[in-house]
């Protein structure tokens, strides 16, 4: 009888710890808790991502009568393009597109090219007053753009910088740019990374410091370039308030059109025309945005696989 006591609370303990192990799980494998609590916060954290991209698509669809119809809620009854034709006249879209392309796709690439080279010097050499200047670059990331900017207006228009890419370029270029001390520190952290020891091996071998960078640290910065020609794509796009200051009426973008909008919509669809076609709703102003960011879509939807390969390896965090 006691052996039969002692059988049964063995077999409990063992199905309790399983329970337990189930629950919260062992080391190495998560339980069902924590995967529970895991997969909830990141489906929480997605739907707060996702949710206005839904509700912008599905209202860009909808009609005038559908989006006055309390019945229809997310499913529009028809898709409704005139939304989108009309947005499309109002941005001027393929025109624009091109100078967005333009204005933000040759500064990226100079800031990704020179960002490289100084944190390859940081990383690599040492020399006088290193730390100094790694901390002034750090600052002019701290500091907000607004503070100089009408200083570097007066500098633009002395130099007849303004209206045209120069704004953007020229700067670019000099390690200037839209947030460079990010990517110059993003370089800076993947090239610390890299052995010292190949450097010392292609010295021996006849090799310049040049033909180093070229040849051996840029083939392995690969993620890190990647990884800051894409945010630097993304923020030269999205950049509204020095590109309006700037450029002004020679150059424009597709977020600088999408700005003025409504005024554009009433110049083109004028309140003397057919009532429907000349009255601004929620549905032409969500298709707009859409199409605004469409191509943003199509380069991360293209560049996916790169861009988390990149953000893996490239040392953001320093790792």
């Amino acid at each position: 009888m006691e052996q039969l006591n002692q059988s049964i609370v063995r077999k409990g303990k063992s199905a309790g710890a399983k329970l337990k192990r189930w629950m919260i799980g062992v080391k190495g494998n998560d339980g069902f808790l924590i995967r529970t609590l895991i997969y909830g916060l990141l489906i929480g954290i997605g739907f707060v991502y996702i949710y206005p991209v839904i509700f912008m698509t599905s209202f860009s669809f909808k009609s005038l009568e559908d989006l006055l119809n309390p019945l229809i809620n997310w499913i529009p009854s028809a898709l409704y393009m005139e939304n989108f034709k009309q947005a499309f006249q109002v941005l001027n879209f393929f025109p624009t597109l091109l100078e967005t392309l333009y204005v933000t796709i040759l500064p990226a690439i100079a800031q990704t090219a020179v960002a490289a080279f100084i944190g390859y010097g940081f990383a690599r050499f040492t020399f006088r007053l290193k730390n100094f200047l790694f901390i002034l670059v750090m600052i002019t990331f701290i500091i907000p753009p607004q503070v100089t900017l009408i200083p570097r207006y007066l500098v633009y228009s002395e130099l007849n910088l303004l209206g045209n890419i120069q704004a953007f370029l020229l700067p670019a270029t000099f390690g200037q740019g839209i947030n460079s001390a990010i990517f110059i520190l993003i370089f800076y952290q993947f090239f610390r990374s890299i052995p010292k020891t190949l450097e010392e091996a292609a010295l021996l071998d006849g090799a310049g410091h040049l033909r180093i960078f070229f040849t051996i640290a840029i083939p392995m910065a690969v993620p890190a370039i990647i990884i800051s020609f894409l945010f630097s794509f993304v923020w030269y796009w999205n950049e509204t308030y020095l590109a309006a200051i700037f450029f002004g009426d020679q150059l424009t973008t597709l977020p600088l059109e999408l700005q003025k909008f409504a005024a554009s919509y009433q110049r083109m669809f004028p309140a003397g025309m057919d009532e429907s076609a000349s009255r601004l709703n929620e549905g032409i102003r969500l298709a707009g945005t859409v199409l605004s960011i469409l191509p943003l879509l199509v380069v991360y939807f293209i560049a996916q696989k790169w861009f988390v390969e990149g953000v893996d390896r490239s040392g953001i965090t320093g790792e």
